[in-house]
């Protein structure tokens, strides 16, 4: 009975360590979200961003991926989609370029 309770007790703690590890963890695009969410109010100060989404990844190459970001600003009444993308280097972890882009009626 004693080994029983042991061994559960052993199993609660990797489980605990596993959740505590995987909230440590940061999403490695967060940093390129901060970095869009800065440019989006730069671009657009006098209006409001109601949202913002990751819209996922794209894989150029080896070492080198595209983070879409959107974000829904509201100027006056007038909604429209601002869309960035961040191309960094995984390896390196360096920005590569950031393209933005409106979209608007939609």
């Amino acid at each position: 009975m004693k080994k029983v309770i042991v061994m559960l007790m052993g199993i609660f703690l990797i489980i605990q360590a596993g959740a505590i590890s995987a909230q440590a963890q940061k999403p490695d695009y967060e940093k390129y979200g901060k970095i869009a969410i800065a440019v989006v109010q730069a671009d657009y100060p006098e209006v409001n961003i109601n949202d913002y989404e990751y819209k996922g990844r794209k894989t150029i190459s080896k070492n080198l991926v595209e983070d879409d970001f959107r974000f829904l600003v509201d100027d006056k009444g007038q909604k429209f989609n601002v869309i960035v993308t961040v191309q960094h280097d995984l390896k390196n972890e360096k920005l590569l370029s950031l393209k933005v882009t409106e979209q608007k009626g939609k």
